[in-house]
Protein backbone atom coordinates (compact mmCIF):
# COMPACT_ATOMS: atom_id res chain seq x y z
CA UNK A 1 0.00 0.00 0.00
CA UNK A 2 1.35 3.40 -1.04
CA UNK A 3 2.16 5.76 1.82
CA UNK A 4 0.03 8.95 1.60
CA UNK A 5 1.72 12.16 0.53
CA UNK A 6 2.77 14.72 3.12
CA UNK A 7 1.18 18.16 3.23
CA UNK A 8 4.08 19.66 1.28
CA UNK A 9 4.06 16.85 -1.27
CA UNK A 10 0.31 17.19 -1.74
CA UNK A 11 0.66 20.90 -2.53
CA UNK A 12 3.58 20.25 -4.89
CA UNK A 13 1.59 17.54 -6.68
CA UNK A 14 -1.43 19.83 -7.06
CA UNK A 15 0.59 22.74 -8.43
CA UNK A 16 2.70 20.73 -10.89
CA UNK A 17 -0.27 18.66 -12.07
CA UNK A 18 -2.22 21.85 -12.77
CA UNK A 19 0.77 23.36 -14.63
CA UNK A 20 1.19 20.33 -16.89
CA UNK A 21 -2.56 20.07 -17.44
CA UNK A 22 -2.57 23.66 -18.67
CA UNK A 23 0.20 22.82 -21.15
CA UNK A 24 -1.87 19.84 -22.31
CA UNK A 25 -4.89 22.08 -22.84
CA UNK A 26 -2.99 24.76 -24.76
CA UNK A 27 -1.01 22.22 -26.81
CA UNK A 28 1.84 24.70 -26.99
CA UNK A 29 4.84 25.93 -25.03
CA UNK A 30 4.19 28.67 -22.49
CA UNK A 31 6.26 31.02 -20.34
CA UNK A 32 6.63 29.79 -16.77
CA UNK A 33 5.28 33.09 -15.39
CA UNK A 34 2.19 32.82 -17.61
CA UNK A 35 1.57 29.25 -16.47
CA UNK A 36 1.79 30.14 -12.79
CA UNK A 37 -0.38 33.24 -13.14
CA UNK A 38 -3.06 31.17 -14.89
CA UNK A 39 -3.15 28.23 -12.50
CA UNK A 40 -3.20 30.55 -9.47
CA UNK A 41 -6.75 31.52 -10.47
CA UNK A 42 -7.71 27.88 -10.93
CA UNK A 43 -6.41 26.40 -7.71
CA UNK A 44 -8.01 26.68 -4.31
CA UNK A 45 -4.93 27.74 -2.37
CA UNK A 46 -5.20 28.16 1.39
CA UNK A 47 -3.27 30.61 3.58
CA UNK A 48 -0.50 28.08 4.17
CA UNK A 49 0.05 27.61 0.44
CA UNK A 50 0.08 31.39 -0.11
CA UNK A 51 2.39 32.12 2.84
CA UNK A 52 5.49 33.99 1.70
CA UNK A 53 8.71 32.14 2.55
CA UNK A 54 11.08 34.60 4.21
CA UNK A 55 14.24 33.03 2.81
CA UNK A 56 13.27 33.61 -0.82
CA UNK A 57 10.31 36.01 -0.80
CA UNK A 58 8.07 33.67 -2.82
CA UNK A 59 4.67 32.25 -1.85
CA UNK A 60 5.08 28.63 -0.79
CA UNK A 61 3.14 27.27 -3.77
CA UNK A 62 5.25 29.19 -6.30
CA UNK A 63 8.45 28.05 -4.61
CA UNK A 64 7.24 24.45 -4.92
CA UNK A 65 6.42 24.99 -8.61
CA UNK A 66 9.97 26.15 -9.35
CA UNK A 67 11.56 23.46 -7.18
CA UNK A 68 9.54 20.46 -8.34
CA UNK A 69 9.62 21.47 -11.99
CA UNK A 70 13.18 20.16 -11.94
CA UNK A 71 11.83 16.71 -11.01
CA UNK A 72 9.46 16.88 -13.99
CA UNK A 73 12.36 17.75 -16.31
CA UNK A 74 14.60 14.95 -15.01
CA UNK A 75 11.72 12.46 -15.29
CA UNK A 76 11.24 13.46 -18.94
CA UNK A 77 7.76 14.98 -18.47
CA UNK A 78 8.71 18.61 -19.07
CA UNK A 79 11.17 20.47 -21.28
CA UNK A 80 12.45 24.01 -20.74
CA UNK A 81 13.73 26.01 -23.68
CA UNK A 82 14.50 29.74 -23.66
CA UNK A 83 12.21 30.42 -20.73
CA UNK A 84 9.36 28.33 -22.15
CA UNK A 85 7.88 25.16 -20.67
CA UNK A 86 6.67 22.33 -22.90
CA UNK A 87 4.89 19.05 -22.18
CA UNK A 88 6.39 15.80 -23.54
CA UNK A 89 4.56 12.64 -24.60
CA UNK A 90 5.80 10.99 -21.41
CA UNK A 91 4.30 13.91 -19.49
CA UNK A 92 0.92 13.31 -21.12
CA UNK A 93 1.04 9.68 -20.01
CA UNK A 94 2.06 10.67 -16.48
CA UNK A 95 -0.94 13.02 -16.20
CA UNK A 96 -3.22 10.06 -16.84
CA UNK A 97 -2.15 8.72 -13.42
CA UNK A 98 -3.76 11.63 -11.54
CA UNK A 99 -2.16 14.10 -9.13
CA UNK A 100 -0.60 11.62 -6.73
CA UNK A 101 0.33 9.13 -9.44
CA UNK A 102 2.03 11.87 -11.47
CA UNK A 103 3.95 13.12 -8.43
CA UNK A 104 5.26 9.68 -7.54
CA UNK A 105 6.36 9.04 -11.12
CA UNK A 106 8.18 12.39 -11.19
CA UNK A 107 9.93 11.59 -7.92
CA UNK A 108 10.97 8.17 -9.23
CA UNK A 109 12.28 9.74 -12.43
CA UNK A 110 14.33 12.25 -10.49
CA UNK A 111 15.78 9.54 -8.22
CA UNK A 112 16.76 7.46 -11.26
CA UNK A 113 18.51 10.48 -12.80
CA UNK A 114 20.34 11.18 -9.54
CA UNK A 115 21.39 7.54 -9.20
CA UNK A 116 22.81 7.61 -12.73
CA UNK A 117 24.79 10.75 -11.93
CA UNK A 118 26.32 9.16 -8.83
CA UNK A 119 26.95 5.82 -10.55
CA UNK A 120 28.71 7.54 -13.46
CA UNK A 121 30.87 9.46 -11.00
CA UNK A 122 31.93 6.26 -9.23
CA UNK A 123 32.47 4.28 -12.45
CA UNK A 124 34.59 7.05 -13.93
CA UNK A 125 37.03 6.87 -11.05
CA UNK A 126 36.91 3.11 -10.41
CA UNK A 127 37.20 2.03 -14.06
CA UNK A 128 40.51 0.43 -15.06
CA UNK A 129 42.46 1.56 -18.13
CA UNK A 130 44.80 -0.33 -20.43
CA UNK A 131 47.13 1.41 -22.89
CA UNK A 132 46.87 0.92 -26.65
CA UNK A 133 49.61 -1.70 -26.66
CA UNK A 134 47.78 -3.91 -24.19
CA UNK A 135 50.17 -3.13 -21.35
CA UNK A 136 49.39 -4.25 -17.85
CA UNK A 137 46.77 -2.22 -16.02
CA UNK A 138 48.06 0.66 -13.91
CA UNK A 139 48.35 0.25 -10.18
CA UNK A 140 45.09 1.45 -8.57
CA UNK A 141 45.26 4.65 -6.56
CA UNK A 142 45.14 4.44 -2.74
CA UNK A 143 41.62 4.35 -1.22
CA UNK A 144 42.04 7.88 0.19
CA UNK A 145 42.78 9.25 -3.29
CA UNK A 146 39.90 7.33 -4.88
CA UNK A 147 37.45 8.62 -2.26
CA UNK A 148 38.66 12.18 -2.82
CA UNK A 149 38.19 11.76 -6.57
CA UNK A 150 34.71 10.33 -6.11
CA UNK A 151 33.77 13.23 -3.83
CA UNK A 152 34.89 15.68 -6.48
CA UNK A 153 32.81 13.88 -9.10
CA UNK A 154 29.75 13.78 -6.85
CA UNK A 155 30.12 17.48 -6.11
CA UNK A 156 30.42 18.09 -9.84
CA UNK A 157 27.02 16.48 -10.33
CA UNK A 158 25.68 18.53 -7.41
CA UNK A 159 27.04 21.70 -9.02
CA UNK A 160 25.09 20.94 -12.20
CA UNK A 161 21.94 20.31 -10.18
CA UNK A 162 22.30 23.56 -8.21
CA UNK A 163 22.55 25.54 -11.44
CA UNK A 164 19.49 23.67 -12.78
CA UNK A 165 17.51 24.67 -9.70
CA UNK A 166 18.62 28.30 -9.95
CA UNK A 167 17.67 28.38 -13.64
CA UNK A 168 14.14 27.32 -12.66
CA UNK A 169 13.78 30.22 -10.23
CA UNK A 170 12.88 33.84 -10.88
CA UNK A 171 15.49 36.62 -11.27
CA UNK A 172 14.23 38.19 -8.02
CA UNK A 173 14.82 34.92 -6.17
CA UNK A 174 18.35 34.75 -7.58
CA UNK A 175 19.10 38.25 -6.33
CA UNK A 176 18.02 37.28 -2.81
CA UNK A 177 20.07 34.07 -3.05
CA UNK A 178 23.20 36.08 -3.88
CA UNK A 179 22.67 38.31 -0.84
CA UNK A 180 22.16 35.22 1.37
CA UNK A 181 25.39 33.72 0.05
CA UNK A 182 27.40 36.83 0.90
CA UNK A 183 26.00 36.78 4.43
CA UNK A 184 26.83 33.07 4.74
CA UNK A 185 30.39 33.84 3.68
CA UNK A 186 30.75 36.25 6.59
CA UNK A 187 30.32 39.59 4.86
CA UNK A 188 28.35 42.08 6.92
CA UNK A 189 29.51 40.26 10.01
CA UNK A 190 27.07 37.43 9.13
CA UNK A 191 24.23 39.71 10.26
CA UNK A 192 21.05 39.00 8.30
CA UNK A 193 20.05 42.67 8.43
CA UNK A 194 23.36 43.66 6.82
CA UNK A 195 22.25 42.56 3.35
CA UNK A 196 19.31 43.37 1.13
CA UNK A 197 18.18 42.84 -2.44
CA UNK A 198 17.50 46.15 -4.15
CA UNK A 199 14.80 44.97 -6.54
CA UNK A 200 14.13 45.59 -10.20
CA UNK A 201 12.84 49.15 -10.18
CA UNK A 202 15.42 51.91 -10.41
CA UNK A 203 18.30 49.76 -9.23
CA UNK A 204 20.77 51.49 -11.57
CA UNK A 205 22.53 48.21 -12.31
CA UNK A 206 22.75 47.23 -8.63
CA UNK A 207 20.83 44.16 -7.42
CA UNK A 208 21.97 43.93 -3.81
CA UNK A 209 23.94 45.68 -1.08
CA UNK A 210 25.96 44.28 1.83
CA UNK A 211 26.86 46.74 4.62
CA UNK A 212 30.24 45.66 5.94
CA UNK A 213 29.87 47.68 9.15
CA UNK A 214 26.86 48.42 11.34
CA UNK A 215 26.70 52.08 10.32
CA UNK A 216 26.82 51.31 6.62
CA UNK A 217 29.98 53.38 6.13
CA UNK A 218 31.42 50.77 3.77
CA UNK A 219 29.31 48.67 1.42
CA UNK A 220 29.69 45.95 -1.20
CA UNK A 221 27.39 46.30 -4.20
CA UNK A 222 26.14 43.21 -6.01
CA UNK A 223 25.05 42.46 -9.55
CA UNK A 224 23.27 39.13 -10.12
CA UNK A 225 22.68 37.80 -13.63
CA UNK A 226 20.77 34.54 -14.04
CA UNK A 227 21.93 34.19 -17.63
CA UNK A 228 22.68 31.39 -20.05
CA UNK A 229 24.70 33.70 -22.33
CA UNK A 230 28.31 34.59 -21.59
CA UNK A 231 28.97 37.87 -19.74
CA UNK A 232 31.19 40.21 -21.75
CA UNK A 233 33.24 43.32 -21.13
CA UNK A 234 30.34 45.77 -21.82
CA UNK A 235 28.35 44.21 -18.95
CA UNK A 236 31.25 44.72 -16.54
CA UNK A 237 31.76 48.27 -17.79
CA UNK A 238 28.10 48.98 -17.07
CA UNK A 239 28.47 47.54 -13.56
CA UNK A 240 31.54 49.69 -12.90
CA UNK A 241 29.53 52.70 -14.06
CA UNK A 242 26.80 51.77 -11.57
CA UNK A 243 29.44 51.58 -8.81
CA UNK A 244 30.65 55.04 -9.76
CA UNK A 245 27.07 56.31 -9.57
CA UNK A 246 26.83 54.94 -6.02
CA UNK A 247 30.26 56.34 -5.11
CA UNK A 248 31.21 52.80 -4.23
CA UNK A 249 34.60 51.13 -4.44
CA UNK A 250 33.72 47.43 -4.09
CA UNK A 251 31.49 45.24 -6.21
CA UNK A 252 30.74 41.57 -6.84
CA UNK A 253 29.31 40.46 -10.19
CA UNK A 254 27.74 36.98 -10.01
CA UNK A 255 26.36 35.05 -12.96
CA UNK A 256 25.07 31.53 -13.55
CA UNK A 257 26.99 31.43 -16.86
CA UNK A 258 30.63 32.49 -17.40
CA UNK A 259 32.75 35.54 -18.24
CA UNK A 260 34.75 36.27 -21.37
CA UNK A 261 38.49 36.81 -20.95
CA UNK A 262 37.98 40.46 -21.97
CA UNK A 263 35.49 40.87 -19.10
CA UNK A 264 37.95 39.35 -16.62
CA UNK A 265 40.80 41.52 -17.88
CA UNK A 266 38.69 44.68 -17.59
CA UNK A 267 37.66 43.82 -14.01
CA UNK A 268 41.25 43.04 -13.06
CA UNK A 269 42.55 46.40 -14.30
CA UNK A 270 39.63 48.55 -13.17
CA UNK A 271 40.15 51.32 -10.61
CA UNK A 272 37.36 49.65 -8.64
CA UNK A 273 37.66 46.41 -6.69
CA UNK A 274 35.41 44.10 -8.74
CA UNK A 275 35.19 40.36 -8.07
CA UNK A 276 33.68 38.08 -10.74
CA UNK A 277 31.95 34.82 -9.76
CA UNK A 278 30.78 32.50 -12.53
CA UNK A 279 28.22 29.69 -12.30
CA UNK A 280 30.65 26.95 -11.35
CA UNK A 281 32.26 29.07 -8.63
CA UNK A 282 28.82 30.14 -7.38
CA UNK A 283 27.74 26.52 -6.94
CA UNK A 284 31.06 25.66 -5.24
CA UNK A 285 30.54 28.49 -2.74
CA UNK A 286 26.98 27.37 -2.03
CA UNK A 287 28.21 23.85 -1.34
CA UNK A 288 31.10 25.09 0.82
CA UNK A 289 28.85 27.34 2.91
CA UNK A 290 25.83 24.98 3.09
CA UNK A 291 23.43 27.26 1.22
CA UNK A 292 20.68 25.31 -0.51
CA UNK A 293 22.36 21.98 0.29
CA UNK A 294 22.47 19.62 3.27
CA UNK A 295 24.61 16.67 4.32
CA UNK A 296 23.12 13.42 2.97
CA UNK A 297 25.68 11.03 4.51
CA UNK A 298 28.98 11.08 6.38
CA UNK A 299 31.71 8.48 5.95
CA UNK A 300 34.69 7.93 8.23
CA UNK A 301 38.04 6.83 6.79
CA UNK A 302 40.00 4.96 9.46
CA UNK A 303 43.64 3.87 9.52
CA UNK A 304 45.83 1.76 11.81
CA UNK A 305 46.96 3.39 15.06
CA UNK A 306 50.62 2.35 15.01
CA UNK A 307 51.17 3.42 18.63
CA UNK A 308 48.57 0.88 19.80
CA UNK A 309 50.52 -2.03 18.28
CA UNK A 310 53.91 -0.93 19.61
CA UNK A 311 55.25 -3.19 22.37
CA UNK A 312 57.13 -1.37 25.09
Amino acid sequence: MQKPLSKSQTLAAKVMFAALELLLERKAQMKASQILDTIEDRLALDDWAREVIESNGLPRWRMYAHFFSVDAVKAGFLVKERGLWGLTDAGVQALAQGEQGYFLLAQQGYRRWKARQLANAVETKQGKTVDAGGAEEAEPAPPEARLADIQREVEGALTAEILERIAACSPAYFERLVVQLMIKMGYGGSREEAGRAVGRSGDGGIDGVINEDRLGLDAIYLQAKRWANVVGRPDIQQFVGALAGQRASKGVFITTSRFTQEARDYAAHSNYKVVLIDGERLADLMIEHDLGVSVAATYQLKRIDSDFFTEE
